[in-house]
């Protein structure tokens, strides 16, 4: 295997005017390595796509209030924008007035709590299969109310097992390894589990919401990546397993890799809950064929080809974020030099 080659680093010039050689050279990635991290971002891409498509199948029948989707309205897809709007330009204020250290420190015991809530969320229908008959499953229920008597009222009301409190325990031995290490893996299994309850759990009411949805959202990636510097400087601030990264240089430096190429949870999130739709329609139709189903995944599938090529032949990463749908789109490297500083990708 090739070693990386560095790409050419302008001399700096000393106080006396010597040129000095940078000693911090960009990591160039070769062919295996990027076709490799460019691959493994598809096939984690639809992954939690499909697996969320018939999960939402499931849960679209399911009486659990607990499993209940949320329903997207017209009304909400139209709001969506600008929802997401005033949100990421919060984030950009928030950077630009408050320390990033604290900032990141909040959103990742923010994003623990979630994401062991996700993870526990995802893993439950596996754990129920693999524990045996005759394994002691006992009944809990969370209860909180409010007020007493007739007023009394309910606040809180989970049911849940001890098949749930191992997943949760579980899920709970990933979120500590994120918190202390911010490894890509922990960020990745996080990531995932994510995609997939939005895609399970996110349920347009219609094709024509759907459609209001991708256009708005059109909008809003193209005035806030091409427009401003907002989308950018929030990217590049946001420490969060918002998106799936895979290192180009993993051939070359194992797991300690640390040279990424990026895909946001939105870009995956977003196209899935419109398949999922696709999906429960195929099913409603009550035949054995998955027409739409099918048709749909396979245009992400070469959408999502399409853009990795595009970004990857002119060198311009886009970065898309928001509320619901925090994404980074980037196919590019991001180097980190010794200091640990991010230095655009080349």
């Amino acid at each position: 295997m090739a070693e990386p080659v560095p790409a050419a680093v302008p001399n700096a010039t000393d106080s006396n005017g010597t040129e000095v050689l940078n000693a911090t050279a960009k990591f160039v990635a070769t062919p295996e390595g990027t076709a490799l991290a460019y691959g493994s971002l598809v096939v984690m891409a639809l992954l939690p796509i499909f697996f969320g498509a018939l999960r939402s199948v499931t849960c679209s029948k399911s009486k659990n209030s607990a499993d209940a989707p949320e329903t997207i309205t017209s009304r909400d897809a139209a709001r969506f924008p600008i929802i997401a709007s005033c949100t990421l330009f919060g984030l950009y204020l928030f950077f630009k007035v408050f320390s990033q250290e604290y900032i990141n420190l909040l959103l990742s015991v923010y994003f623990f709590v979630l994401g062991v809530l996700a993870l526990s969320h995802t893993m439950s229908p596996a754990m129920a299969r693999i524990f045996p008959e005759s394994f002691p499953n006992k009944q809990y229920q969370l209860l909180f109310t409010q007020g007493s008597g007739e007023s009394k009222e309910e606040i809180v009301n989970y049911e849940f097992d001890t098949k749930n409190l191992v997943c949760l325990v579980l899920s709970s031995v990933v979120g500590v390894w994120y918190l202390l290490k911010k490894h890509w893996i922990a960020n990745n299994v996080f990531g995932l589990a994510f995609a997939l309850n939005g895609v399970e759990l996110l349920h347009l009411n219609n094709v024509s919401t759907g459609c209001i949805l991708l256009g708005g959202l059109f909008v809003y990636d193209v005035f806030w990546v091409f427009g401003t510097n907002v989308m950018v400087t929030v990217a590049k601030s946001f420490e969060a397993p918002i998106k799936l990264v895979f290192p180009q240089d993993l051939l070359e430096k194992g797991l300690g890799a640390s040279n990424f190429a990026m895909l946001g949870l939105g870009d995956i999130v977003i196209p899935g809950i419109f398949i999922a739709l696709l999906l429960r329609f195929d099913v409603s139709l009550k035949k054995n064929s998955r027409t739409y189903f099918v048709s749909s995944f396979l245009a992400y599938i070469f959408g999502l080809g399409l853009t990795i090529f595009v970004m990857h032949t002119f060198k311009h990463a886009q970065v898309g974020g928001g509320a619901g749908r925090s994404d980074v789109r980037e196919a590019l490297s991001e180097p980190r030099n010794r200091a640990g500083s991010v230095e655009p990708g080349s």
